[in-house]
């Protein structure tokens, strides 16, 4: 999996004093207006995207920062929201044996829909779209019959949901955290 990493993007392969310079010279602000991250704070992401558990000292080694330094940018990402550490499992192998992605057309308020899918434990991604439906929820269950009632007695009960189609999964083939920073 971790060979997916870009190569020529790879945090391993810059030199730490190049991305210091790099990181003095410019920032790069988020698409979405949020925090502006520098050559080294992209690169720290890239090394914990290969390995969520590389201890801070390889992580500084790496991108020429002390291990204090790093262990503060990473706290800083954390509380700007910018990334998460967490550990992703195979929902098969600790008991959920149904997934599916639910499209869901909304009358009204398509926020409204959105924010009581994200209250749902069962609903692992909402996402508002343009296209033919209004909202994607992808659904983690443990069994049909617990998505069916998900679906048929929590999702279309909602108000202004007015349709959704089902997209149960038969297996999942690739489910990767590998985007790098680009």
């Amino acid at each position: 999996m971790h060979s997916e990493v870009v190569a020529s993007r790879s945090a391993d392969q810059r030199n730490p004093r190049d991305l210091r310079e790099s990181s003095r010279e410019s920032s790069r602000e988020s698409r979405n207006g949020g925090p502006q991250l520098d050559a080294v704070s992209l690169a720290i992401i890239e090394q914990l995207q290969e390995d969520g558990r590389r201890p801070y000292a390889a992580i500084g080694k790496a991108v020429g920062l002390s291990e204090a330094a790093v262990r503060q940018r990473v706290q800083k990402l954390l509380d700007q929201g910018v990334m998460q550490i967490v550990a992703v499992t195979d929902p098969l192998t600790v008991g959920f044996r149904r997934q599916a992605m639910v499209g869901i057309n909304v009358e009204g308020d398509t926020e409204s829909v959105a924010d009581a899918l994200t209250a749902m434990a069962e609903v692992e991604y909402v996402v508002m779209t343009a296209g033919s439906f209004d909202v994607l929820a992808e659904i983690v269950c443990e069994d049909d019959d617990h998505l069916l009632d998900v679906i048929n007695k929590r999702i279309r009960a909602l108000p202004g949901v007015r349709s959704t189609e089902s997209f149960v999964y038969l297996k999942l083939k690739k489910q990767t955290y590998m985007w790098g920073t680009r």
